[in-house]
């Protein structure tokens, strides 16, 4: 036997001998050092900030990058390879976070603060009759904004609702599929066409010119239309099959099986869809300029005459401010924060609603 070749014995001692020189763990950064680079990164941003006269946004974008440089190579000295890359990512994301946060913050800050001005007695229960500088309030725009809201509710929840229960329920073949198709096409239409359409429906039969409330109403509720429908659909799509098989069983008939045991089972969500359908439309200006218009007092028959609504306030108080100007843009920006505050009560109106009406579960 050649005296190469090696024993069974030298091969099992080869095997459970240590290897040398290669590190089985690395080290790590301490538990506050991420934190410690955080805020050295901040107050460097700051100091060119105030100091350096330099862009509040290039100093944050300068103290993010160096603070993403330090901890990766701060890692990677100590913890190796896997983990600064794993630190970088994360410095990533969170920095994709706060800059698509960004924006929203500063809108509800500039918004806060000018519209603070304004939010007196005086703005919430007086209108604009007569009013041309300094004064008048927003009271005919909230209570135009309240009807015409609640009557595209009033069309778009029945509606929506029935057609999400055909969908679901009843639907089968290229109608149900048509259907689907022109939802979703409803879902992504600009907001001035459902305007243009509910004009060009009313100016057929009164005539060109022709403002109502009604008319708004009719193109907010195709807006909100899809949306119900969305929702309502997939909350009908939760509901367990087996409670429709236990209510079949018992001799109970399709349509009463839908109304007393689909429906209530699927009522928070479907709730929650509808009040978040209504945040989505209250805010719309542009079908609302094509069909209601504007006016200074106070109107509240959608049938008869032009109407004010917030939106609409807000845009022609900037747009139009008059001489001196600041009087009607401190108005502006006061409606503007007034609908935000609406606008985020229905969203936590719509919480609220889902966590109280949900399916109690056992367990």
């Amino acid at each position: 036997m050649s005296s190469s070749t090696t024993s069974p014995d030298t091969d099992r001692t080869d095997l459970h001998t240590p290897l040398s020189g290669v590190p089985l763990t690395h080290g790590q950064l301490p538990k506050y050092g991420a934190w410690l680079v955080l805020a050295v990164a901040v107050l460097a941003g700051l100091a060119l900030w105030q100091f350096a006269d330099w862009n509040i946004a290039g100093a944050a974008v300068v103290a993010a990058i160096g603070y993403t440089v330090v901890v990766y190579a701060w890692a990677r000295a100590v913890e190796g390879a896997r983990k600064a890359k794993d630190r970088l990512v994360t410095a990533l994301v969170t920095g994709a976070f706060l800059l698509a946060l960004l924006p929203l913050v500063s809108v509800v800050i500039t918004v806060v603060s000018k519209g603070l001005a304004r939010f007196d007695t005086e703005f919430f229960t007086y209108s604009m009759r007569g009013i041309l500088g300094e004064g008048g309030g927003v009271h005919h725009a909230i209570m135009g904004t309240l009807i015409i809201t609640a009557l595209a509710t009033v069309i778009s929840v029945p509606v929506g609702m029935l057609t999400a229960i055909y969908l679901v329920e009843y639907g089968r073949g290229k109608l149900a599929k048509a259907i689907t198709f022109f939802v979703d096409v409803m879902t992504g239409i600009p907001s001035i066409v459902a305007g243009l359409f509910a004009y060009a429906l009313f100016a057929l039969v009164f005539g060109p010119g022709v403002r109502m409330g009604i008319m708004g109403a009719i193109a907010l509720s195709v807006l909100m239309i899809p949306v119900v429908v969305r929702s309502t659909e997939e909350m009908l799509k939760l509901v367990p099959n087996e409670l429709r098989e236990a209510s079949y069983a018992l001799g109970v008939p399709k349509w009463r099986t839908i109304l007393k045991v689909v429906l209530p089972t699927a009522l928070a969500g479907i709730a929650t869809g509808v009040t978040l359908a209504i945040a989505r439309v209250i805010g719309e200006t542009a079908p609302l300029l094509v069909t209601v218009g504007i006016t200074t007092g106070d109107n509240f028959d959608p049938f008869d005459g032009r109407m004010a609504t917030l939106p609409v306030f807000a845009y022609y108080q900037y747009v139009a401010p008059g001489t001196p100007p600041e009087p009607a843009l401190d108005r502006a920006w006061a409606a503007a924060l007034l609908l935000i505050v609406i606008v985020m009560a229905l969203n936590l109106v719509a919480r609220l609603i889902s966590r109280l009406f949900a399916p109690k579960t056992r367990g």
